[in-house]
């Protein structure tokens, strides 16, 4: 998701989807361990969008 995206999402919809981006980088951590996946870089691009979530909603608790 581009950033703008993110930050028209209230709190607990960040929150939600950090927990949805997490629950994806698990499985495929256990598929790269196994060997079965075949598109690694898709473990780098969500840790991107973990670390960008997380931003976001610190952004949005500092301005409070």
């Amino acid at each position: 998701m581009k950033p703008r995206e993110l930050r028209d999402l209230s709190a607990e919809e960040l929150a939600a989807k950090e927990k949805e981006f997490r629950e994806e980088e698990f499985k495929l951590r256990f598929k790269h361990a196994t060997g079965q996946l075949e598109k690694t870089a898709r473990l780098r691009l969500l840790r991107r969008e973990i670390a960008r979530v997380k931003t976001i909603m610190r952004e949005k608790e500092a301005s409070q």
